[in-house]
């Protein structure tokens, strides 16, 4: 078997099926490795299944990066249509859900297996169970040293990821890749990611399994989604949300009645007297929720016996309530990863490494991270086609 390739691409997930595709329709010899027993396997169990493939809201401002500027050029110049095309072309039937998201109405598998069709028309050798031992470079490009002997190319796209999710076989290896080649890596930390409480905060664990509507914020990132109480801490969309932004100190403040004006407890004041903060949290949030609040408030007896101060002091940390998580669940729990390959090492055009001629590095390897919602599938597409373009 010739082992000689025009690119070498090292992931089989979003980012490197759809570079290693549109390479190989492009006319390149395209080799992709995985040591996973089958593609896409992040794919499979994302979007509960039926794969959250892209947003239609996205936009530069919706990712996380050093450099705020640097996904502008890719998801410029391939966009959620652009994708959408794709799959209307493979006959797959999606469904747009709340903020833009979009669902396959099947199953993730019809993502992965148009994919690997799309690799299949530009004939590109998908090798699933493959260990890459050594990956060397001289005039003449890479080698890469796997389970089945070498292969040689002059270009090598790194796409396997971050650490997130290690039981699908997530790792470091794309930012040890990295640094071999002598590439900065931003510190790669769990985002989307549910937070822990403890102390005074560890109170409200009694809550677990209680959701409701809010604003949550850290610094100065606000998301409006659900919040769930759990038995470790928080977790929900807008906490996955305001993870990717939480560093340890931070506190996080949730707005339990994101519609309430300020002066709502003043309102009820005046319009039933005889009610308490107990008995108005009760009418607009869940029992346990009203009730846990109600008790650290610590405001007792009719509203119309309270003053004006103290319950609009109430309204106020009821809008602000504050957190200070004490850590997150970490990467076994992170849908992505917040930093990775420093983007001051790559062309934002071609994502090939400035230093190191014929490296790419795409997709969640990257310091840029989507927020929660199909941004990070849609960044995927982007970068993988960006750098095919240059192959």
């Amino acid at each position: 078997m010739d082992s000689r390739y025009d690119a070498i691409v090292l992931g089989a997930g979003a980012a490197g099926l759809m570079c290693a595709a549109q390479a190989g329709q492009r006319g390149r010899r395209v080799l992709v490795l995985d040591r996973a027993e089958r593609p896409g396997k992040k794919i499979l169990i994302s979007g509960g299944g039926r794969c959250n493939f892209t947003n239609i809201h996205t936009a530069p401002d919706r990712f996380i990066s050093a450099n705020p500027h640097f996904a502008k050029s890719a998801l410029s110049r391939y966009t959620p249509e652009d994708f959408l095309a794709l799959v209307e072309s493979h006959g797959i039937a999606w469904h747009e859900k709340t903020l833009g998201q979009l669902f396959c109405d099947g199953s993730a598998r019809q993502i992965v297996d148009m994919l690997l069709a799309e690799c299949a028309k530009g004939d590109v050798d998908v090798r699933c169970g493959a260990e890459v031992r050594e990956v060397v470079r001289d005039d003449s490009g890479f080698t890469v040293q796997w389970s089945d002997g070498p292969a040689t190319a002059p270009a090598l796209v790194i796409a396997t990821g971050g650490p997130s999710i290690p039981k699908l076989g997530a790792s470091g290896f794309a930012y040890e890749l990295a640094r071999q080649f002598g590439l900065k890596v931003v510190e790669p930390r769990p985002a989307l990611v549910p937070l822990t409480l403890s102390g005074e905060d560890a109170l409200f664990r009694d809550l677990s399994g209680v959701a409701t509507e809010v604003v949550a914020r850290c610094g100065t990132a606000a998301f409006r989604e659900a919040a769930l109480f759990t038995h470790r801490g928080l977790s929900g969309p807008a906490i996955l949300q305001v993870s990717s932004y939480w560093r340890r100190g931070d506190i996080v403040t949730i707005d339990f009645l994101p519609d309430a004006e300020p002066d709502w407890l003043l309102r009820a004041k005046q319009e039933s007297p005889r009610a308490t903060v107990r008995s108005s949290l009760r009418a607009q949030l869940p029992a346990r929720l009203a009730d846990a609040l109600a008790d650290r408030i610590g405001l007792e007896g009719p509203l119309g016996g309270l003053s004006h101060a103290a319950l609009q002091e109430a309204a106020a940390h009821l809008s602000a309530w504050p957190f200070r998580p004490n850590g997150s669940e970490g990467f076994a729990k992170a849908e992505v990863t917040v930093g990775g390959v420093s983007t001051a090492e790559l062309s934002s055009k071609t994502m090939e490494a400035k230093r190191v001629p014929g490296l790419y590095v795409i997709g969640e390897a990257v310091d840029v991270t989507g927020w929660l919602g199909g941004y990070n599938f849609q960044w995927a597409w982007a970068s993988g086609w960006a750098a095919a373009q240059a192959l």
